[in-house]
């Protein structure tokens, strides 16, 4: 008995050490890596950073499954690194109302994440968020588009965000960017000749291949395969496991600036207030 009891000792030890240590050997592997880059002082810059609405993982066909929603930290890591540079940031989603958060164990959560669930200024902006339909997308300097997988729902079969970044496109300076599932927000987006926006530009997205390992390919659009269709130059590195993976794509026109996926909100962030610190 004392050899079982030893031995059960043990074993809770070695998993409370295990649970303890996850995150940070999931970060060793790939997942949200540390990104230290150079500190902007933008005061008087506006942010506006757009989400899903949907809430649910539904199959074609199905109104019901499991919840899902904005994978958070596509939001919130840019979210700060703006405020940390003195931009102003305001929160928007296709419908307005509540932007759902799609659930995370806690070793996939960042520090981030933690922050803002505990703002409550933060938290009222994402579940009272602006419809974009009552918000003049000309009057930012920053567009950046959020994703997750409710975002394969609401955000390509959005009309009226595809005109809102044409707008911005021409009629402002703003950087215009998005992560993950957020490069959604972009199909729609036509150039003054009718033509697709981000046809020929080079852009990222999460691959097919993180999509299929991570057994979603249900949902109605896939980044890879909707940027592809568009005529964008898609680019992507892939791992053992694409969701360790990152990139950070900057078009050469240097106005679109896009993640591949939850690992780029850093460098997404950096790299699009780099662009307008040097303007």
């Amino acid at each position: 008995m004392k050899t079982i009891y030893k031995i059960s000792v043990l074993l809770i030890i070695l998993i409370g050490i295990l649970a303890i240590s996850l995150p940070s050997i999931l970060s060793l592997a790939g997942l949200h890596p540390k990104f230290n880059g150079d500190t902007f002082n933008l005061d008087g810059k506006k942010a506006l950073i757009i989400a899903t609405n949907h809430g649910v993982l539904n199959k074609p066909g199905e109104a019901s499954g499991k919840p899902t929603g904005l994978f958070l930290s596509e939001l919130s890591i840019p979210y700060y690194d703006f405020k940390k540079s003195n931009i102003q940031v305001e929160i928007a989603s296709i419908k307005g109302g509540n932007i759902p958060l799609e659930p995370l164990p806690y070793f996939i959560e960042t520090e981030e994440d933690k922050i803002f669930k505990k703002d409550k200024i933060a938290m009222n902006k994402l579940q009272n968020s602006k419809s974009i339909k009552d918000i003049d997308f000309t009057e930012f300097d920053i567009i950046f588009i959020s994703g997750g997988w409710g975002a394969a729902y609401d955000l390509g079969y959005s009309e009226l965000l595809g005109i809102k970044i044409s707008e911005a496109y021409y009629s402002s300076n703003a950087i215009i960017g998005a992560i993950c599932h957020g490069v959604l927000g972009f199909i729609n987006a036509k150039d003054k000749d009718g033509d697709l926006l981000i046809s020929g530009r080079k852009m990222t997205g999460v691959t097919d291949k993180q999509v299929k390992e991570l057994g979603i390919s249900f949902t109605p659009q896939h980044p890879e395969e909707e940027l592809r269709k568009a005529g964008v130059i898609f680019k992507s590195k892939s791992a053992f496991r694409d969701m360790f993976a990152t990139l950070t794509v900057v078009d050469d026109e240097k106005r679109f600036v896009t993640g591949q996926n939850q690992n780029s909100g850093h460098e997404t962030a950096y790299q699009i207030m780099k662009l307008l610190d040097n303007k």
